[in-house]
C-alpha cells in the first residue's frame, strides 16, 4: 500500500504532466471566452494538478481562471501553490474576492503565509478578514519557528466525557457543516476548562453503540499529546513512532490548543530531508525549499550553490599550504604524488559514510548525546577492521604500480590511519555540533573533508619520512 509521502512524491511528479494535457483546451476557452465550459472544465481538474501546472499560465490568464473557481477550489489551489504566486494573487485581486480565502484556509497555511508578507500587506488583510481568524494568525504567529505550536492547526473537534456516542458524532456534523475542521482523524475529550483528558479515533467512535458514554470508551492519550513548545523533529519522531494520523498539542496547563495532523508532518518530514540533502551536498538549505528545474532562475541555482563552493576552496588552502610544505619530498620521490588523490578521496568517502549515518540517526532520534558511547564503540570497531581492509588492498594496489615494498608499505599505512581519522571525524563533529545547538549536516560535511585533507597529507609525509631512505634527510 503506498504511504501518503508515496503518495506525494508521485503528485509532486506526476502534477504538470496532468495540467499540460489540459492546458491547450484551457487556453482556447480562455481566447473563445467561454467561461462556462472552462468552468466546468476546471471543476474536473484536480486542485494539487492546477497549482503545479499554474506556472504554464500567463499572469492574466491566472487571474481570469482564479475568479472561475468555486470558492473551495480557490482555497484548495491557493494553499497549495509557492508564495510568489499566492502573492501576485493577493496584489491582483480585490478585497472582496480574497476575504473568502483568508478566511477559509486552514489556519498552520494561514499562518504560513502571512510570515512572509510584509507588514504593511498583513495590517491590509486583517481589516478584510473575520476577527476570530485575525485573532487565530496572530496567536499562531507568537509561537517560535520550528516548533509545535507553529505547526499546529486549531480547527479540531472537542467532546465532553459525558457525551453519548450518538450525540459527539451530532457535534462532528455540526462542525462540519459549519466549516470548523477539515481533516478528522481523531477526537479529543476534554473538562469544561479545555483540560485534555483523552481521546478516540474517529473509526472507534462510528462503530461504539450510540448510547455508550464517550468516558467509557475514550483512551489515556499521555503518550501522544505533544507540548506545544516541542521542536518539529521531535513531533515527528512521535508521529512515526506511534504511527499517528493526528496529534492532540496542549499548552504547560494541559490545555488542548490545537492539533497536528499527518500531511503537516509529511511536508515537515520532506522539508528536512530536503534540507539535509542540500546541506550534505554543500548547497544553501534555503529552510528545505526544493529546486525546481521548472521554476528556478540561473540565478537561483548560484545563490544556493557559490557560498559553499567559496568556502570550500577557503578551507582547502590548508592543503595547498602542506603540499607546499612537503615539495622537496615530492621532488625525491615523485611516486609519492601519485597516491595523494587515492588517499584523501578514499578518506573522504569513509568520513562522508559515518557523518551522514550520524547525521540521519540523530535526525531520528536512533542516536544521541545519551547512548553516544554505545554509537562510538561500534563505529570505532568497525572502523579497525575497515582500515585493515582498505589499508591492504592500498598497498596491494601501490606495489602493483611502483613494484616497491617500501613505497607500498607507506601507503598502506597511511590509508589504514586516514580512514581510522575519517571515521572518527565523521563521528565526532556530529555530535559535537549537536551539543552545541548547530545544525550537524551543515557544519560535519565541510569541516570533516577539510580535517581529513590536512591531516591526512601530514600523515602521508610524516610516514614517507620514517620509511624511505632517500627522505630520512629531509626530516
Amino acid at each position: 500500500m503506498p504511504t501518503i509521502e508515496t503518495k506525494r512524491l508521485k503528485r509532486n511528479f506526476f502534477g504538470p504532466r496532468i495540467f499540460a494535457l489540459f492546458l491547450p483546451e484551457i487556453k482556447e476557452l480562455l481566447e473563445s471566452k467561454s467561461f462556462n465550459q472552462l468552468k466546468e472544465l476546471l471543476r474536473r481538474i484536480p486542485s494539487i494538478d492546477l497549482s503545479e501546472g499554474w506556472m504554464h499560465l500567463g499572469p492574466q490568464e491566472k487571474i481570469i481562471l482564479f475568479k472561475l473557481f468555486s470558492s473551495r477550489k480557490a482555497v484548495e489551489v491557493f494553499e497549495d501553490l509557492r508564495f510568489e504566486e499566492q502573492k501576485f494573487l493577493l496584489d491582483n485581486l480585490s478585497n472582496l474576492e480574497i476575504a473568502p480565502i483568508l478566511n477559509e484556509m486552514s489556519p498552520d497555511e494561514r499562518a504560513e503565509l502571512f510570515k512572509e508578507l510584509p507588514e504593511k500587506i498583513v495590517k491590509k488583510l486583517f481589516s478584510v478578514m473575520k476577527k476570530e481568524e485575525v485573532d487565530d494568525v496572530r496567536k499562531l504567529l507568537t509561537f517560535e519557528e520550528g516548533t509545535a505550536g507553529a505547526l499546529m492547526n486549531t480547527e479540531f473537534v472537542e467532546l465532553r466525557k459525558d457525551m453519548t456516542a450518538r450525540r459527539a458524532v451530532l457535534r462532528i456534523q455540526e462542525s462540519q457543516k459549519v466549516g470548523q475542521t477539515k481533516n478528522i482523524y481523531s477526537v479529543y475529550v476534554t473538562d469544561e476548562q479545555h483540560h485534555l483528558i483523552g481521546g478516540l479515533t474517529l473509526q472507534e467512535l462510528i462503530m461504539a453503540p450510540p448510547d455508550i458514554l464517550i468516558k467509557d470508551i475514550m483512551a489515556d492519550i499521555t503518550a501522544i499529546k505533544v507540548d506545544i513548545n516541542t521542536p518539529e523533529e521531535e513531533v515527528g519522531g512521535i508521529f512515526s513512532r506511534y504511527d499517528l494520523l493526528d496529534a492532540p498539542v496542549v499548552d504547560q496547563e494541559n490545555h488542548l490548543v490545537g492539533i497536528i495532523t499527518i500531511d503537516d508532518v509529511v511536508d515537515l518530514i520532506h522539508r528536512e530531508t530536503t534540507k539535509e540533502l542540500y546541506e550534505i551536498g554543500k548547497m544553501g538549505p534555503k529552510g528545505g525549499e526544493e529546486i525546481r528545474y521548472q521554476q528556478a532562475t540561473a540565478l537561483d541555482l548560484v545563490k544556493r550553490r557559490a557560498g559553499w563552493l567559496v568556502l570550500l576552496l577557503i578551507l582547502h588552502v590548508f592543503s595547498g599550504w602542506i603540499l607546499k610544505n612537503f615539495e622537496h619530498a615530492l621532488g625525491t620521490v615523485v611516486a609519492l604524488a601519485f597516491f595523494i588523490p587515492m588517499l584523501l578521496d578514499t578518506g573522504g568517502n569513509a568520513g562522508a559514510q559515518t557523518s551522514i549515518t550520524i547525521i540521519r540517526s540523530l535526525a531520528t532520534g536512533d542516536a544521541s548525546l545519551k547512548n553516544f558511547w554505545r554509537v562510538a564503540k561500534l563505529e570505532i570497531l568497525s572502523s579497525l577492521i575497515m582500515s585493515f581492509v582498505v589499508g591492504i588492498v592500498a598497498l596491494l594496489r601501490a606495489f602493483w604500480l611502483e613494484n616497491s615494498l617500501i613505497l607500498s608499505l607507506v601507503v598502506g599505512i597511511t590509508m589504514m590511519i586516514i580512514v581510522l581519522v575519517a571515521i572518527a571525524t565523521g563521528m565526532f563533529l556530529p555530535f559535537i555540533s549537536k551539543r552545541l545547538g548547530l545544525d550537524p549536516a551543515a557544519l560535519a560535511g565541510p569541516i570533516t573533508t577539510t580535517v581529513v585533507d590536512v591531516v591526512g597529507l601530514i600523515i602521508y609525509f610524516k610516514i614517507a619520512q620514517l620509511l624511505l631512505p632517500k627522505l630520512s634527510m629531509l626530516r
